[in-house]
């Protein structure tokens, strides 16, 4: 490819050639131009392959198809760019499911790395386009048509290709020819959810508009100066402020040995719609007072955090009289009657439940969930070959599970407007200023509830 780009070049720019092979071009430094250099066409499977030169500039092609140990051999290519405002890496490559190169476009997306992350979509590409016949769409077809401008001679290039180039394999269409990264980065196993839904939902949900934390502290007896700030890597995201009178939901999955993320989502009871969502690496004590902040600020929100790993926070939540804590009760029995326990156990018989519940509410009312790191880590959520529903290999379920269990927990909430008016019903003018809870040290729980 190379070398036809230099038999096209006009003679005027047209470098001298010193030396030319299979895999290699090497220019001569003519008339002091300076441009002594080279091109240079590697093998990625290639022992040692970059360690013993300099780039100025790479172009990896097809990272997610190379063979070998493709981290080892990406840390010694890209040690031979060094870090000047001349140099370039440009990799580009087809998706191949959940592996290193789905891992390096993860950390660009999240900002976590020098690269910059740039999909084309097959619909960006001009010759992908036939003249209409003239057929109906189908539903699905109707959807892509509004949500990418799709014209109608698109789609009919669309259905040809599904035909003749995959054989009539939908799935394996959207593997060669994405139209979003998610359609591209399909996972390797099974999706749990709706596939088809998931990445729709993802194209339409809205932006959060509110990102921040709770500034506040424990004073030994209670949480004070409870403020929320503004911050761009703030850990809980705002869909919509408290409404008066209505009252939420807050379940929460707690990190274990310390691997995973805390993680809440706040529901509006009566709509079901997921307004808010906290996810932290932190300690537990942290996240119990951003839990206490969310909930009060939720309009004293129902609370119910799993509490397989640590009983901590649902603990905290008590000695510092919380007023609105979920109460289990055991599934495995014919009455309802409850356990004597705040929080929510995760066992085999409860998990199949909760996730069977979020399943349905995936494929019938999606539109009740905003944020798009939950949708995400659904796409990651597959059957794996035992048959059990998990987070595929080296990803996280922490937010499947805290928004399982949300809904789960919900029906032991009010799910009408309450008689109580909220605190907060200028709550846009409550952002970034301080506001006050009441004490509730004199309320009484009764004797016969004990956390578990």
């Amino acid at each position: 490819m190379s070398k036809r780009m230099l038999e096209y070049l006009p003679d005027t720019i047209k470098p001298e050639q010193k030396k030319s092979n299979a895999k290699e071009l090497v220019f001569n430094n003519q008339n002091g131009t300076g441009l002594d250099s080279k091109i240079k066409c590697m093998t990625a499977g290639g022992k040692g392959i970059g360690r013993s030169d300099t780039f100025t500039a790479l172009h990896l092609s097809e990272l997610a198809f190379w063979e070998g140990n493709k981290k080892e051999i990406m840390t010694g290519l890209l040690q031979a760019v060094p870090n000047t405002p001349e140099s370039m890496i440009i990799i580009e490559s087809t998706a191949n499911g959940f592996e290193y190169f789905k891992d390096m476009w993860d950390r660009a997306v999240a900002g976590k790395s020098d690269f910059y992350p740039l999909f084309i979509g097959w619909n960006e590409l001009q010759e992908y386009s036939m003249p209409y016949t003239g057929f109906e769409l189908t539903q699905e077809e109707k959807v892509l048509q509004k949500q990418y401008n799709l014209t109608l001679d698109q789609l009919t290039w669309r259905r040809w290709c599904i035909e003749n180039n995959c054989s009539g394999d939908i799935n394996q269409f959207k593997q060669e020819y994405p139209i979003c990264p998610e359609e591209a980065f399909l996972s390797t196993g099974q999706c749990y959810f709706n596939k088809l839904n998931i990445i729709n939902r993802i194209n339409e949900v809205p932006e959060p508009i509110a990102q921040g934390t709770f500034n506040c502290y424990y004073d030994g007896t209670r949480i004070r100066g409870q403020k929320f700030q503004e911050r761009e890597d703030g850990n809980i995201k705002i869909y919509k402020y408290p409404e008066n009178r209505v009252p939420y939901v807050i379940g929460g999955d707690t990190a274990g040995e310390g691997s995973d993320y805390f993680t809440a989502h706040v529901i509006n009871n009566i709509t079901g719609e997921q307004v808010a969502v906290l996810k932290q690496q932190y300690n537990e004590i942290e996240y119990v007072k951003q839990i206490y902040c969310l909930g009060m600020f939720y309009n004293q929100a129902m609370i119910g955090l799993e509490n397989n790993f640590s009983t901590y926070p649902t603990q905290k939540l008590t000695e510092l009289n919380y007023p609105n804590q979920y109460v289990r009760k055991k599934e495995d029995t014919y009455n309802t009657k409850h356990e004597k326990s705040f929080g929510f156990k995760t066992t085999s018989i409860t998990r199949p439940y909760i996730l069977a519940q979020l399943q349905e509410i995936v494929h019938d009312n999606i539109e009740v969930i905003n944020d798009k790191d939950t949708l995400r880590e659904m796409l990651t959520f597959i059957v794996n070959e035992n048959g059990r529903a998990e987070a595929e290999v080296g990803y996280h379920d922490d937010l499947v599970m805290a928004l399982a269990i949300s809904y789960y927990i919900r029906t032991q909430q009010d799910m009408k407007k309450t008689d109580r008016n909220s605190n907060y019903m200028d709550i846009e003018e409550q952002i970034n200023k301080t506001f006050e809870f009441e004490d509730n040290v004199e309320e009484d729980y009764g004797d016969d509830i004990v956390p578990f």
